[in-house]
């Protein structure tokens, strides 16, 4: 798990890839540099590989993959893909477009 979010506000997300992926690769690094860019100090991302992790696929409702849920703040979001689409990130996730860091 990476972590950036010292307390309990904030943003909280979870990835599913498989494996090490072109893709899920891909993926792992957009959302943290998104989130370090637009989101300092204000969130935790789970990673969560399928390939060693089967059973979550179905129990999480996960059809592709990667999959970037935002559980925090309600109403939990779901992106599908490599995150490579920084506008349709950040409007998904309803991320203030503002950069908050210089």
């Amino acid at each position: 798990m990476i972590s950036d979010q010292p307390h309990n506000t904030g943003y909280n997300l979870r990835l599913y890839v498989a494996g090490q992926t072109p893709k899920s690769v891909a993926a792992i690094a957009n959302i943290k540099k998104l989130c370090d860019q637009y989101l300092p100090d204000r969130y935790s991302i789970e990673i969560v590989d399928l390939l060693k992790n089967p059973e979550l696929a179905q129990r999480h409702q996960i059809l592709a993959i990667p999959t970037l849920i935002r559980e925090l703040p309600e109403p939990i979001k779901r992106i599908i893909g490599d995150l490579s689409n920084t506008e349709r990130v950040l409007v998904g996730l309803d991320i203030d477009k503002v950069r908050t860091t210089p």
